[in-house]
């Protein structure tokens, strides 16, 4: 029994080295390391990443507006302008039943014209819808003095 008390006490002893003490305590450290270094760049990496972000959507942003002010300096503000006016006539003044229906159907074709111009939203529908408008009028003018003979003077616009 002796023989195995010291046998054991020997691994014991053998285990306890110093050598070996130090391995482990080398493990240790480097593992502590290891540990500290990945929270050190998950860290920096989250907020470099944040700020990517936020950086993205500042321009994101940036670009919505810019995209909003140039919608609003599309919009045809003159053909909005007389489609309400054409309204406001129609609603209230004596005019005949036929005159009521010219200017019914102005309004509805205008609308509809400023309502297809608001979806395609381009120069080349803008200039088609301006060439439209002065024959429109043009036509208007014609129709009035066939009506009045000529007598009367048509409004200018």
């Amino acid at each position: 029994m002796d023989h195995h008390h010291n046998h054991h006490h020997q691994w014991r002893m053998r285990l306890l080295s110093f050598k070996n003490a130090t391995i482990a305590l080398t493990l240790v450290n480097l593992l502590i390391f290891l540990f500290l270094l990945q929270g050190f760049f998950t860290s920096s990496s989250r907020r470099l990443l944040s700020g990517l972000l936020q950086s993205n959507f500042d321009s994101k942003l940036r670009y919505v507006k810019e995209a909003e002010e140039i919608r609003l300096s599309m919009q045809p503000l003159e053909l909005i302008k007389r489609v309400r006016e054409i309204e406001q006539e129609s609603s209230g003044g004596q005019e005949t039943e036929q005159e009521k229906d010219v200017k019914q159907n102005t309004a509805v074709d205008l609308s509809k014209r400023l309502k297809d111009f608001r979806s395609l939203n381009d120069a080349s529908s803008l200039k088609a819808l301006e060439e439209w408008r002065k024959r429109k009028i043009e036509r208007a003018r014609q129709r009035d003095l066939g009506k009045t003979g000529g007598l009367s003077s048509s409004k200018t616009s």
